[in-house]
């Protein structure tokens, strides 16, 4: 892979970036809550496990309505979480020790006690203060319905009505997310200004590019018409949708590219845009817009040989149209852990340990989400009362949310919190049963999940054929997964449970085994749900 001083292809390109997610990462000051100095304290093991840059979620000033995703100030950090001072040092360590730092920046919404927010509640309507945001008379006599029939992704309407200065019930605001999560009107030129303020802000700290939270969700269609008899109301949004992947988004990312483009050193976006398909993905990384993107057709894909093959298959062609490279994952914040989707129990472990030397071989970039080279479930029973999702609150618990995958990870001993800092206690329960998955216990494990992840980041490195680049399809049979790349490499994936066999004809010249996801059996057949590395090392 392109290691940070590498002057060949930009860094991003093949790079493998880890996700931190700050709340639960790891715990410096006591508090249960994870922070930017329990960071610091670990980046020596995000650096052995072979990566090439960190994510960091939100760590700006925030009410916490939505874990951060409700910011309140773009240009500082959240007490909770430490200092400037201490984002300064963080992005100082991890710089020397040759990694790259990624922030979250979150443009579609800002907190309701945003400065500009809060000006807007006061101000009249039609006035400039809320002209930054989306207002709007209600329908009706009074004004007493919402402005049309759009609903909340977390649950509910995404309409508030407030009440003007007077006393009297006012206009509505838009929050296709929270109601404490205003959305920005981005066809105002006081928004696009500040944010690119915002970029400047945090690329002159030294930061190395952004993850841009909603990046399909900026534009709005003018007109506001109702969901109901046109739009799907929740997943991937269709062409011309009113809210969701609209074309006039682009503008922006072009006047952001222009801006991270002036500064030196090779600066990167990647964008959370959920849409209808790769080609509309592609869209987002045309030369002049974002470098990368999330390819959530891969972690939407059922274990299946034909689903995840279509599922590559369909993002390489429409990015190589725009010269981008895929960017792959399998879980992240919002998303139940793929241990879990994948069948739970030995099974979804098995089948993990797959997926992930999948990822690894396929040309382009990979995210890791921090807990996931442990091997760590989605946690399901957490209690109702520790749970913090606006969306279990918002369905009134008929849908449970996001924070059984946020859960803090476990570093060592045979109790909660496991090392995650000195409090006893940490900001979501651990199971106990995560003894077992100590990154204590399995550093020294050579058959442990987190050793599989050492041991793939540092052959991805090391094997010429694997980072960007190509790769072949090769027949090997029914539900078996199996392709080449230059020089010399073969990756094989047994999507069934029982085992295959393999004809030695395909296995490149010369190439053994390098590494396995499992045991391989004594006469080389490929055990059910394991992916097999042969290559000449």
């Amino acid at each position: 892979m392109t290691g940070v001083d590498a002057a060949s292809a930009p860094w991003w390109r093949e790079a493998v970036i880890y996700q931190v997610y700050v709340r639960s990462f790891a715990d410096a000051d006591g508090d249960g809550v994870g922070d930017l100095a329990g960071i610091r304290s670990r980046l020596p093991y995000v650096r052995a496990l072979g990566v090439d840059a960190v994510w960091l979620t939100p760590f700006y000033p925030s009410p916490q309505a939505d874990a951060g995703y409700d910011v309140s100030e773009y240009r500082d950090v959240a007490p909770i979480f430490g200092t400037l001072d201490d984002f300064d040092g963080l992005v100082r360590d991890a710089h020397g020790l040759g990694l790259r730092v990624i922030v979250d920046l979150v443009p579609n919404h800002t907190s309701a006690e945003h400065p500009w927010f809060r000006a807007a509640l006061a101000a009249s309507a039609g006035s400039p203060e809320r002209a930054r945001y989306i207002f709007r008379d209600g329908r009706g006599s009074g004004g007493d319905t919402p402005p049309n029939d759009w609903g909340s992704n977390f649950g509910g309407g995404a309409w508030t009505r407030v009440t003007e200065p007077d006393g009297v019930p006012g206009q509505w605001y838009l929050h296709l997310f929270a109601p404490e999560q205003p959305d920005l009107d981005w066809t105002n030129e006081e928004v696009r200004a500040e944010f690119e303020l915002i970029l400047r802000f945090w690329l002159e700290r030294g930061v190395d590019g952004f993850r841009v939270d909603v990046a399909h969700g900026l534009a709005k269609d003018p007109e506001m018409p109702d969901l109901a008899g046109n739009w799907a109301v929740s997943g991937p949004a269709l062409e011309g949708h009113p809210h969701w992947d609209r074309d006039e988004v682009h503008d922006v990312y072009r006047g952001w590219r222009r801006v991270s483009d002036s500064y030196p050193g090779e600066r990167t976006f990647v964008a959370e845009a959920w849409v209808q398909s790769p080609k509309r993905l592609a869209l987002y990384l045309r030369p002049d817009e974002l470098h990368t993107a999330f390819t959530f057709n891969f972690l939407l894909a059922s274990w299946d040989a034909a689903s995840l093959r279509s599922a590559v298959d369909e993002s390489m062609a429409a990015l190589a149209g725009v010269g981008a490279p895929a960017t792959w994952v399998l879980s992240n914040h919002d998303v139940a852990r793929h241990v879990t989707r994948y069948g739970d129990g030995q099974l979804g472990t098995r089948r993990a340990r797959a997926a992930a030397l999948l990822m690894f071989a396929l040309p382009g970039g990979a995210y890791v989400y921090q807990g996931e080279e442990l091997g760590l479930p989605e946690v399901t029973e957490l209690p109702d009362g520790a749970r913090q999702d606006p969306t279990f609150f918002r369905t009134g618990g008929a849908e449970l949310g996001r924070d059984g995958c946020r859960v803090p990870i476990p570093w060592s001993g045979s109790e909660p919190p496991f090392g995650f800092g000195p409090s006893a206690a940490s900001w979501l329960p651990q199971p106990r049963e995560w003894a077992e998955l100590t990154v204590e216990r399995q550093a020294s494990d050579p058959g442990s999940m987190l050793t599989l992840y050492r041991n793939a980041l540092s052959l991805r490195r090391r094997l010429p054929a694997l980072g960007d680049g190509q790769l072949a399809w090769v027949e090997a049979g029914q539900d078996l997964l199996a392709f080449s790349r230059e020089p010399g490499f073969l990756c094989i994936v047994n999507l069934a449970d029982r085992p295959a066999d393999v004809a030695k004809e395909l296995l490149p010249t010369g190439a053994g085994v390098v590494l396995a996801s499992g045991p391989i059996d004594a006469d080389g057949r490929i055990p059910g749900a394991t992916a097999v590395w042969f290559a000449r090392d």
